[in-house]
C-alpha cells in the first residue's frame, strides 16, 4: 500500500547516515508528493506511523546538525545551502502533524513502527511474516535489536553464514572452519520460500538459526572433534574464539572498541603499588608519556590528563619546582599540539587551559628566583631536584607566550566578527595582555636583549591600533588657557599609551639587531602617532625612516603594516586639513582598486589560475582581526572629498588645457560614472554625494556642495567615526569656501573687468584678511592674471587670457597640426624616406618633395 512511500524514507535515512542533505531535500520534497498522491488510503486508514517516525526523527536530527558549528563549517556550499532549506521546510510541514509528533515523542513505538514499515515493504502484505517476527522478539534477540550492535561479530557472523552455505550445497566435507552452519542455510533457504522472499536477512537469520541449531546439534558434535585444531588455528588468526562468539550470543551487552595506540584503549598506570615516588621516577613516567606524542592514533586529550595528573602527583610527594616548571611546560606544548593542523584554532575550553597553565607557570617563576630557565640549557644538564645548587630547566617561556599570541590572533580570525561569541573571545586580550606584561617584567631581570625586543614587540603590536580615549579627554582638559606649544607639549606627555609606546619603541630602535623587529616597531609608533592626530611626529618619523624605499623587499605581514601605517597617515592629515599630503598618502592604496586586500581585511574574488587552494589558506592567516580593521568606506570618501578638493579648481584652471593632467584616476572614474546615470536622483551612496558636490563646486556654489559633503546621512556614515567630528567638519567648511573661491574665479575671471574683495568675502562667508591671502597667492603663481587695487579693495582682471572661442580656435588649430603631422608620416613610410616635409630645408638645401614641389 505504501510502497512507494516506505523506499524514499529508507533513501531519506541512508542519505541522513552519510550528511548527504542535498540529497535529503531532493528525496523528502519527492516524499511529500508521494504522501500528496496516496492520500485516498490515508483518509481512510489514518497517517501511518512510519511517516510520522521519519518527520520526527528527520526534525531532531536537522536541529543537531543547525546546532554543531563546526560540522557546519565543514560542509561544502550545496550541503549548508540544503540543510538551511530543509530546516525551514520541515519546520513548516510537522505544523500540520503536531499532534501526532508529539504522541509519538511521549510514546515512541518502535518496535511496531518497524514491523509495519517491513509489512509495507512486502508486496504480498502477508501477515504470516509478522506473526513470525512478534513470536520470535519473545524468544530471543529482535532484528531492530540486533541491527543496532554493530560490533566486528555482529557484521562478520552473515559472511560466515553464506559460506557454509556454499559448503553445504557443494556437498563438500573439506575443511572449513564455518561447517557448523551448513545445515542451517539449507533450512533457511527452503523457509525463505514458504515465507515470502522479501523479509530482511537479518530477521531471516537470527529465527532460523535458533532453530538451526537445534536440527544439526548432533552434526555438529561429531565434526567438533574431527575439525577442533584447524578451527583453533583460524580463531587465533582472526581474533575470534568459539567460546567468545558463545557469550556474545548469550550476553545482551556490547563492548565498544575504539582502535588507536595501547595509550587509548586504557589508561597506563601511573606508577605500581608501592613505588617510591621521587625525581628520577616522574621524570621517567614524564618521558614515557612524550613518547606518544605525535604518534598516529594517540589521543591528546588523554595524554594532557595524564600530564596533569603528573603534575599533581609530584605537587602532592613535594618534588619540589623544577619538576613541576618541566610539566608545565609540556602541558602547554601538549595544548598546542592538540590541533595538529596549522589552520585549526584552539577550542575555548583548551584556550582556557592554556591561559590557566602559562599564568601558573609564570606565577612559579616569580616566587622561586633560583629557578633558571632557557633553550640553551642541554637535558643532560638540567637539574631538576632539591638541592644547594639552583633549579635548571630547559624550555622558552617567551616562545609559549608567542605561541598563545598568535593562537589568540587565528581564534579572532575565525570567530564570526558580528557574534556575541566574538565580543566574549576579545574580552581574553586583557588577560593576554597581562601576561604579556608579566613575562615583560620577568625578562627585564633575567632575559637576554633579544628577547626583551620581542616581547616588547608583542606589547606594542597590542597597543599601537588602539585609541586611547581617557588621555584624549585629558588632553582637551589641559587645552584650556595654554597656548599651542604648552598644548602640544601636554598632548604628548599627557597620553599613558603614547608614554608605553615611547619607552618600548625607543629600546627596540637603540637595542635591537633585527631589521624586522626594528621596522615593526617603527611602523606601529607611526600609526600610533597618526591615530592620536600627531602628524608631524608620524611624518617625521615617516621620512626619517626611509621605509618606502626598500618596503617591497620585506615579508607580507609587514608591508600589511606598512600599507595600515600610510593609511592612517593619510587619514590623520585630512583631519589636521592637509588635504595634499592626505591625498598622496592615499593614492597608492587607493588607485590599486585593492584596497581591502592591500590591508588585510578580505581576499578579493580572483580566477583559480591567479590564486590556488594553498595561496588562499595562507593569505587568509595572515588578515588582521576585525577589530583592528580601518572602516573602508571612510578611507574612501577621505580620498575622495581630498581628490575632490585638488582637483575641480585645477579642472577650472585648465579648462581649455587639451594636455592637463589627471590628479586622481578614481575621482574622475567617478565623475565618469555620475554623468553616464540617465536619471539623476538625489544622491544615495557616499561616492554619489562627492559628486554631487564636485558638481556644484564646479559652479562655485559652495553651500550646496556643503550640504552634499556635510549632512546626517554622511555624518552616521563617515564624519562621525572621527573623535574629533566637530573639528573636521569645521575644517571641511573651510576648505570647501576657499576652494570654490578659487573656482569661482578660475571659472569667471574672463566675465569681469574687476571685483570688489568684499562681495567675494560675502559670496563666500571668508573673512577678508582670507579672501585677499587666497587671490594674492593665485597672482603670485601666475594662475589668475589680475593685480589688486589695494585703496579700493578690488581685483582687476588682466585681458591676457584668450576667450572660450579663441581657446577653441587654438584647440582647433593643435590638433590639425597633428593631423598633417600624422599623415605626412604615413605618406614617407610608404615612400621609403621618412620627415618628408619637416626635413625640407635641411641638409644642405631644400629638398625635393614627392608631389612635385619644393625646389
Amino acid at each position: 500500500r505504501f510502497e512507494e512511500l516506505t523506499n524514499l524514507i529508507k533513501t531519506i535515512r541512508n542519505a541522513m547516515k552519510i550528511r548527504d542533505m542535498a540529497k535529503c531535500l531532493e528525496e523528502f520534497e519527492s516524499l511529500c508528493k508521494a504522501f500528496l498522491k496516496s492520500k485516498n488510503i490515508v483518509d481512510k486508514e489514518g497517517v501511518p506511523p512510519f511517516y510520522i517516525r521519519l518527520l520526527a526523527d528527520l526534525e531532531d536530527y536537522l536541529n543537531e546538525l543547525w546546532e554543531d558549528k563546526e560540522g557546519k563549517k565543514k560542509m561544502n556550499k550545496n550541503n549548508a545551502k540544503a540543510l538551511s532549506t530543509l530546516r525551514q521546510k520541515i519546520r513548516k510541514y510537522n505544523r500540520d502533524y503536531e499532534a501526532e509528533i508529539g504522541s509519538y515523542k511521549e510514546n515512541p513505538e518502535q518496535s511496531a513502527d518497524e514491523e509495519e514499515e517491513k509489512d509495507d515493504e512486502d508486496s504480498e502484505g502477508s501477515s504470516s511474516d509478522s506473526k513470525g517476527e512478534k513470536g520470535e522478539d519473545d524468544d530471543g534477540m529482535s532484528a531492530k535489536t540486533f541491527l543496532k550492535k554493530k560490533t566486528p561479530e555482529a557484521t562478520g557472523d552473515p559472511r560466515k553464514f553464506l559460506k557454509g552455505a556454499e559448503d553445504e550445497e557443494s556437498d563438500s566435507d573439506d575443511d572449513d572452519d564455518e561447517d557448523w552452519g551448513s545445515d542451517t542455510v539449507d533450512s533457511d533457504s527452503e523457509s525463505e520460500d514458504d515465507e515470502g522472499k522479501n523479509a530482511s536477512l537479518a530477521v531471516v537469520f537470527l529465527k532460523k538459526t535458533q532453530d538451526g541449531e537445534r536440527r544439526s546439534g548432533d552434526k555438529k558434535k561429531e565434526k567438533d572433534d574431527r575439525k577442533k585444531g584447524h578451527r583453533k588455528k583460524l580463531q587465533q588468526e582472526e581474533g575470534e574464539g568459539e567460546e567468545g562468539e558463545g557469550e556474545g550470543e548469550g550476553e545482551g551487552e556490547w563492548e565498544k572498541v575504539k582502535g588507536g595506540a595501547p595509550l587509548v584503549k586504557e589508561k597506563p598506570k601511573m606508577f605500581a603499588k608501592g613505588t617510591e615516588i621521587n625525581t628520577t621516577v616522574v621524570v621517567k613516567k614524564l618521558n614515557e608519556i612524550l613518547q606518544a606524542r605525535g604518534k598516529k592514533g594517540t589521543d591528546r586529550a588523554a595524554q594532557i590528563e595524564l600530564l596533569h595528573a603528573l603534575a599533581v602527583i609530584s605537587a602532592e610527594h613535594n618534588l619540589g619546582e623544577g619538576i613541576l616548571v618541566k610539566i608545565k611546560f609540556n602541558i602547554i606544548a601538549s595544548l598546542y599540539d592538540y590541533n595538529p593542523n596549522l589552520a585549526a584554532f584552539m577550542k575555548a575550553d583548551m584556550w582556557k587551559k592554556c591561559l590557566d597553565c602559562i599564568d601558573e607557570l609564570l606565577n612559579i617563576l616569580f616566587d622561586n628566583q633560583n629557578i633558571f630557565i632557557g633553550e640553551n640549557i642541554a637535558e643532560d644538564s638540567e637539574n631538576l631536584a632539591i638541592s644547594d645548587q639552583p633549579f635548571r630547566v630547559r624550555g622558552c617561556i617567551l616562545t609559549l607566550v608567542e605561541r598563545m599570541d598568535e593562537e589568540f590572533t587565528k581564534i579572532m580570525q575565525n570567530t564570526d566578527p558580528h557574534s556575541q561569541e566574538y565580543v566574549d573571545n576579545l574580552k581574553d586580550e586583557g588577560r593576554v595582555c597581562g601576561i604579556i606584561d608579566r613575562l615583560l617584567l620577568y625578562l627585564d631581570t633575567k632575559g637576554s636583549t633579544e628577547e626583551i625586543c620581542r616581547v616588547y614587540l608583542r606589547r606594542i603590536m597590542h597597543t599601537y591600533y588602539k585609541f586611547d580615549y581617557k588621555a584624549h579627554r585629558r588632553s582637551l582638559a589641559h587645552q584650556e588657557g595654554e597656548s599651542k606649544s604648552e598644548q602640544d607639549q601636554a598632548e604628548c606627555e599627557g597620553e599613558d599609551s603614547a608614554i608605553l609606546m615611547d619607552r618600548l619603541c625607543k629600546f627596540i630602535y637603540a637595542k635591537d639587531r633585527t631589521d624586522r623587529i626594528r621596522t615593526c616597531a617603527i611602523l606601529c609608533h607611526i600609526y600610533h602617532h597618526a591615530l592620536h592626530s600627531r602628524w608631524y611626529q608620524a611624518r617625521d618619523l615617516m621620512l626619517m625612516s626611509h621605509l618606502q624605499d626598500n618596503i617591497q623587499h620585506a615579508d607580507p605581514p609587514v608591508q600589511i603594516l606598512y600599507n595600515r601605517t600610510m593609511v592612517q597617515l593619510g587619514i590623520c592629515a585630512f583631519r589636521q586639513g592637509m588635504i595634499k599630503d592626505a591625498h598622496n598618502a592615499l593614492l597608492d592604496i587607493q588607485s590599486s582598486g585593492r584596497a581591502k586586500e592591500l590591508l588585510g581585511q578580505g581576499l578579493l574574488m580572483r580566477n583559480m589560475q591567479e590564486r590556488n587552494a594553498e595561496q588562499e589558506k595562507i593569505e587568509k592567516r595572515r588578515q588582521v582581526p576585525f577589530h583592528m580593521h580601518i572602516n573602508l568606506e571612510l578611507l574612501e570618501c577621505v580620498y575622495l572629498v581630498s581628490a575632490m578638493l585638488l582637483e575641480i579648481p585645477y579642472m577650472a584652471a585648465h579648462e581649455f588645457d587639451a594636455r592637463r593632467r589627471m590628479i586622481s584616476k578614481q575621482f574622475h572614474h567617478q565623475l565618469r560614472v555620475g554623468e553616464r546615470q540617465p536619471l539623476l536622483g538625489p544622491p544615495e551612496s557616499m561616492r554619489e554625494h562627492v559628486v554631487a558636490a564636485s558638481k556644484a563646486m564646479k559652479m562655485g556654489d559652495w553651500r550646496t556642495c556643503h550640504g552634499f559633503i556635510i549632512n546626517e546621512k554622511m555624518n552616521s556614515k563617515v564624519w562621525d567615526l572621527f573623535p574629533e567630528t566637530q573639528c573636521v567638519r569645521e575644517m571641511l567648511v573651510r576648505k570647501i569656501q576657499e576652494e570654490s573661491l578659487r573656482t569661482y574665479l578660475f571659472t569667471y575671471s574672463s566675465v569681469y573687468d574687476s571685483i570688489s574683495m568684499e562681495t567675494l568675502s560675502e559670496m563666500f562667508e571668508l573673512e577678508l584678511p582670507t579672501v585677499h591671502s587666497i587671490i594674492s597667492k593665485m597672482i603670485i603663481n601666475e594662475e589668475l592674471m589680475a593685480s589688486l587695487d589695494q585703496p579700493t579693495q578690488t581685483v582687476v582682471m588682466h585681458r591676457t587670457e584668450p576667450t572660450s572661442l579663441q581657446n577653441m580656435a587654438l584647440q582647433l588649430a593643435e590638433k590639425l597640426g597633428g593631423l598633417v603631422e600624422n599623415n605626412e608620416r604615413v605618406f614617407d613610410l610608404k615612400q621609403g624616406v621618412y620627415g618628408g616635409y619637416f626635413n625640407r630645408g635641411k641638409a644642405g638645401g631644400m629638398a625635393r618633395h614627392p608631389w612635385g614641389f619644393g625646389n
